[in-house]
């Protein structure tokens, strides 16, 4: 298989145009690691699918890439992220460290006062926001 042909099969559902992509490799790049979907055996027959990962899960990162109008479902997107990150973190990779990464659109679910943002904080999830290409962290 040639090396392009390995390396899109890598990408799973993130296609070349799509945000998500962007915003893996801008993680990538910020990071200093290579990170790709990754599907992980739970040992029990469970397979988990984490939107972003350096080969030895020392990174663990979901996105939440959604544009347009702000919805609940992006604040639901953003509880499940959070929770499955924090659950992938003790469960196996307790060394790990965990990056929730959302666009602008959702960015919105982390007010200065709101519970979200107090709950990423205390649950050690770093945020991330993606905006035109770039990156910045959450002020927390």
């Amino acid at each position: 298989m040639p090396e392009d042909a390995a390396d899109e099969r890598g990408w799973r559902r993130f296609g070349p145009e799509s945000i998500e992509r962007a915003m893996l490799l801008a993680l990538s790049a910020e990071f200093g690691v290579t990170l790709r979907p990754r599907s992980i055996d739970l040992g029990d027959g469970t397979r988990l699918e984490i939107e972003g990962a350096d080969d030895g899960f020392g990174l663990l990162i979901q996105m939440v890439g959604n544009q347009g109008t702000f919805r609940s479902l992006h604040r639901n997107k953003v509880m499940a992220d959070m929770f499955k990150l924090s659950w992938l973190r003790s469960a196996m990779f307790p060394s790990g460290r965990a990056v929730l990464c959302v666009s602008e659109t959702v960015a919105q679910v982390f007010t200065p006062s709101g519970w979200t943002t107090r709950a990423a904080r205390d649950m050690g999830i770093e945020v991330w926001i993606f905006s035109e290409g770039g990156l910045a962290p959450l002020s927390q």
